[in-house]
């Protein structure tokens, strides 16, 4: 497979802006299903022609269909891939499992590829998804490093795709319940609310640290991997990504004609441009220029916290220009001359002069002109204080018309070639016989005669020349079999209307049947698990989460029949373990959320502890521990459970006892995703604390140490408490795990005792409360109150009191309402 460099395109302009610049693939949402809902999309009746116009031209479209399916959108969803289908979609995009296996049963035609938000993070995980269904391509997870990358088999049995230009999320994709938690609103269904773009303080054991500037404390900057092509085509990635739905063609447009001759030179393709050094200033001068944040190489040339993210601004910036060190009413000076500076400046072009910490105070401006090295604004026009204007500040370039002017120029007056195919034309005939010409067991005749030629008969080169006239037109002529006999003449305007008769023969023959195969062997209630009883529910069961011994010790004495440890340092568990033999408890104990390339290390640590069973939070650990079937084994939230499909098939392909339900559902969707799932594969968290962010990115690392990394940074993590306070004042608990992950947890707990009584009268009977950072008294009030909440002698609403004495700061009904 030649490597693929793939484009986004929210819209008509973005996808003709990729196809210019010379995308061999764009990929593109539609209003359902899709994790970039804010983008223009593609209507459904949008898809014939948008398909016709790009294969016409080589290219390949993708369709992202990358969100969680709910129960209830199962009919729509199974409808929306046979129109998919029909359309001659070459891929599918896909986040849900259980939506994969469908696809891949319902529309068999259309390539699987396995997205980024299935957080693939280890060639491990990568073999359990593949046990379950075949994929034509899996997205990896954007937080590998090029080592990381090259683990992988290579050639991989499933070809890899990595993203190498854009934004960057801080969260790890399909990992990320902020918007969820805070605004109703999920990432996991396209409706991000980008909280990691806003400010945030930094409170440290119950004091605020002054950061001065630094507030933008999990915004990283955006991600520019030109500079690593070649490695990463070493390493056997088949299709590099650039990341932008929500941008303009213009983006498009520069990002992908500085990758296509990155790409090209990688594989030795010589370009028109540049045929020594492809990449040049002007080139990545265009990245910065049309959006960015401050670009880095992000994960891939591996880790170094402050360089991704360094909290200073959360939006878009655009090239570094100086910093002042002249300011007069009107006009400012830098630390050296303008036209010395890579971007240059001149009349017209956009600045933002940096306000540091006072983020609202930010002042922007075009420039007027440029004399002397002073750089002059219009004193009325330009809407600039400029008593705020003053030696010290720091300049950024924000908007560069002229280069804006060309690209647009570029994308919409390009000719992109078309893709051809090649025909041998046959001519037939002679004087007194029409002509006929012929290709593919097609042909086409002139409605007049030839006749005797007097002087300059008819031969190859001139049947040549006038047939080769194929334009715009899909073909391409290859050859001419001159089969004429006897010495010939026709007027060249007969010959070339027989050519358009042809041409018009062979397209009608290549037009798309609406009749395309659309998979009609299965539709996805063949995928359903059994049909679910309803047995009353008489003993429900209460398990406990726990990240602390004393925790551990609460749960212990209230008589918890099953309890989950998840601890920071997997090496405690031995002690966990050892502190539940002679109780009748079973200890269940937590994989990290995350594994990547080479930490399969953990699961053999956690195994050896002997636990009576695990929390399993990923891939690699599904993989690890399908075959151990002597343990109990739990599917945790991470897994995304949304739909009775997902459910069979990591409950089956994994051998699980139960799963815990996505916290991306509300009670409703709970309700739904019951009535049609065998309750006792399920269990529900009825109280928590929201992991909100899980990232790659540690803030203890960044804003709390020197270093760079686990290795210089000296573990502040383990000596602070830390929280991070919003903008509305809330503060959010910051953790670490054993593998230098950070978590923030909302600070409010979330509790959905009020559809106690619901669920219970659905079947459920398998419930979990999950403690944050209580100590031993407030962890077994809150355990006991749920005891009695699932004995049924207090009610939601006496529960909640009691919550409300324990938790500092109170309980909110959070996701289930």
């Amino acid at each position: 497979m030649t490597p693929e460099l793939l484009s986004p395109a929210g819209n008509w302009d973005c996808a003709r802006a990729a196809v210019a610049a010379g995308a061999n693939a764009i990929y593109f949402g539609l209003p359902k299903f899709n994790a970039r809902l804010r983008a223009d999309n593609f209507s459904e009746e949008d898809l014939p022609e948008l398909m016709d116009y790009l294969h016409k031209h080589g290219v390949k479209g993708f369709i992202a269909m990358n969100t969680l399916i709910f129960t209830g959108e199962i009919e729509a969803a199974e409808e929306q891939l046979r129109i998919v289908g029909a359309a001659g979609v070459d891929a599918l995009i896909i986040q849900d499992i259980g939506l994969a296996k469908m696809a891949r049963e319902i529309i068999p035609q259309v390539e699987l590829h396995a997205s980024t938000q299935m957080t693939i993070t280890s060639p491990e995980g990568l073999s359990f998804l593949e046990t379950i269904f075949p994929m034509e391509r899996a997205v990896l997870s954007r937080e590998l490093s090029l080592g990381e990358i090259e683990k992988f088999p290579n050639p991989a049995t499933t070809p890899l795709e990595v993203f190498v230009h854009g934004a960057l999320c801080v969260a790890y994709s399909g990992q990320c319940l902020t918007s969820e938690s805070l605004g109703q609103r999920s990432a996991n269904r396209g409706e991000c609310a980008q909280a990691c773009r806003m400010p945030y303080e930094v409170v440290v054991d119950g004091e605020t640290k002054d950061l001065g500037e630094h507030r933008y404390l999990l915004s990283p900057q955006d991600l520019a991997a030109v500079d690593l092509i070649p490695q990463l085509v070493e390493a056997g990635v088949k299709s590099f990504k650039i990341e932008g739905r929500l941008k303009t063609p213009e983006y498009v447009a520069a990002v992908t004609r500085v990758y296509r001759k990155a790409l090209d030179a990688a594989q030795g393709i010589e370009t028109r441009e540049n045929t020594e050094s492809p990449i040049t200033a002007e080139d990545k001068y265009a990245l910065e220029m049309t959006f960015s944040r401050g670009l880095t190489t992000g994960w891939l040339a591996g880790t170094n916290h402050p360089y991704l993210t360094h909290g200073k601004f959360g939006k878009k910036r655009g090239p570094f220009l100086g910093t002042i060190i002249e300011a007069q009413n009107g006009w400012i000076r830098l630390d050296q001359p303008p036209e010395s500076h890579t971007p240059p400046l001149k009349a017209g072009d956009g600045i933002v002069f940096d306000a540091g910490e006072n983020r609202d105070l930010e002042q922007g401006a075009s420039i007027w002109k440029i004399e002397n090295d002073r750089i002059i604004f219009h004193r009325q026009y330009s809407g600039i204080n400029f008593a705020r204007i003053r030696p010290g500040v720091t300049l950024y370039k924000t908007a560069d018309p002229a280069l804006e002017s060309e690209i647009r120029k570029f994308w919409q007056t390009a000719k992109p070639k078309l893709q051809k195919s090649g025909i041998r034309i046959t001519v037939t005939g002679q004087p007194g016989q029409p002509l006929t010409i012929s290709a593919n067991n097609f042909s086409a005749s002139t409605t007049i005669p030839l006749s005797e030629a007097s002087n300059r008969p008819l031969n190859t080169e001139t049947l040549t020349k006038q047939l080769s006239k194929l334009g715009e037109t899909p073909y391409e002529l290859t050859a001419v079999d001159n089969q004429l006999t006897g010495d010939c003449h026709l007027p060249l305007s007969a010959l070339n209307q027989a050519r358009r008769d042809l041409v018009d023969k062979l397209n009608a023959n290549n037009e798309p049947l609406a009749t395309i195969s659309t998979g009609t062997r299965a539709t996805a209630s063949d995928l359903f698990p059994p049909a679910p009883t309803r047995p009353a529910v008489t003993s429900p069961t209460l398990s406990v989460l726990t990240r602390t011994l004393p925790q551990l010790e609460a749960a212990l004495e209230a008589g918890i029949e099953q309890i989950y440890c998840d601890f920071e340092d997997p090496r405690r568990y031995k002690e966990a373990v050892a502190l539940s033999a002679p109780t009748d408890s079973q200890i269940i104990l937590a994989t990290p959320r995350i594994i990547k390339t080479g930490e399969t290390g953990y699961l053999k640590l956690i195994e050896r502890t002997n636990p009576d069973g695990l929390l399993l939070r990923n891939l690699a650990a599904l993989e690890h521990f399908k075959n151990h079937e002597e343990i109990i084994k739990i599917g945790d939230f991470s897994l995304n459970t949304a739909n009775p499909l997902t459910a069979k098939l990591l409950k089956e392909a994994a051998n699980l006892d139960r799963l815990t339900i996505s916290y991306d559902l509300n009670i409703s969707q709970v309700l739904d995703l019951l009535e049609k799932t065998p309750t006792d594969w399920l269990e529900l968290t009825l109280h928590q604390h929201m992991p909100m962010f899980h990232m790659e990115h540690c803030v203890f690392c960044t804003f709390l140490s020197s270093g760079t990394t686990y290795k210089d940074c000296g573990r502040p993590c383990e000596k602070h408490v830390v929280h991070l306070r919003d903008r509305v004042g809330q503060l959010h608990r910051l953790q670490a795990d054993v593998g230098c992950r950070n978590t923030l947890f909302n600070g409010r707990a979330q509790t959905g005792a009020r559809f106690f009584e619901d669920l219970l009268r659905s079947g459920l009977k398998n419930y979990r409360i999950e403690l944050l950072d209580e100590d031993h008294n407030h962890a077994y009030s809150t355990i006991r109150a749920y005891q009695e909440l699932l004995q049924k002698s207090i009610t939601p609403e006496q529960l909640l009191n009691r919550i409300h004495a324990t938790e500092k700061l109170g309980v909110t009904e959070g996701t289930l309402a």
